[in-house]
C-alpha cells in the first residue's frame, strides 16, 4: 500500500489540500486557509514528492495561470463503479464548457438518475481536476458546488465561460 502523502496549493480563489501517493492523486480540496496554516508544507513522508502530486501542483499551476485546459494526472479515487462512471463523464466535458446533471444521468446511461448524478458530484473527491464545477441546473443556472458558489463561478469565468444563460 502507498503511503499518503499531502501538500497545498495556493490558488486563486483559496488553498487547496493535494493527498495522493504512487497510486496516484486521491484528493484536491478547498480548505480553510487558517485552519491548516499549521500544517502547510508537505506531510506524510521524507523525501520528494510522489511523480502525481508533483505533477498535480504543476497542472493546477499552469490551470490557474490560463495555459491548462485538461489534466493528466494519475488519480486514485475509490469510488463506488456509478460515481466512477460519473467522474469519467465529468473529465469529458470540455473546458469552456457545462452540462447538467440531466446530460451526465444521460452521458452514463441512467437518464433519470440526476439525483444520483448530483450525489456522486458532490462525492466528488478531486475538485477542479474532475471538473464537477462544470455541472449546472438544467436551466443553466448555477447549483451547489462544495468549495462555494462563488468559487464555482470564479473557475467557469477563468475557463471563459460567460454564464448567460444563468
Amino acid at each position: 500500500m502507498s503511503e499518503t502523502r499531502v501538500t497545498y496549493y495556493e490558488s486563486p480563489i483559496g488553498l487547496l489540500e493535494v493527498r495522493g501517493g504512487e497510486r496516484g492523486v486521491s484528493t484536491v480540496a478547498f480548505v480553510d486557509a487558517r485552519a491548516s496554516l499549521a500544517t502547510r508544507g508537505t506531510r506524510g513522508g521524507k523525501g520528494p514528492l510522489p511523480a502525481a502530486l508533483a505533477a498535480c501542483l504543476t497542472q493546477l499551476d499552469e490551470y490557474f495561470r490560463g495555459r491548462r485546459g485538461t489534466f493528466s494526472v494519475k488519480l486514485d479515487l475509490g469510488g463506488t463503479a456509478f460515481q466512477n462512471k460519473v467522474w469519467r463523464a465529468l473529465r469529458a466535458v470540455r473546458f469552456g464548457k457545462t452540462a447538467s446533471y440531466k446530460d451526465i444521468a444521460g452521458t452514463v446511461g441512467n437518464p433519470a438518475a440526476t439525483r444520483a448524478v448530483g450525489g456522486a458530484n458532490h462525492r466528488n473527491p478531486v475538485s477542479i481536476i474532475v471538473p464537477c464545477h462544470r455541472v449546472v441546473g438544467n436551466d443553466g443556472r448555477l447549483t451547489g458546488y462544495g468549495g462555494g458558489l462563488w468559487r464555482k463561478e470564479w473557475l467557469l469565468r477563468h475557463e471563459g465561460n460567460d454564464l448567460s444563460t444563468s
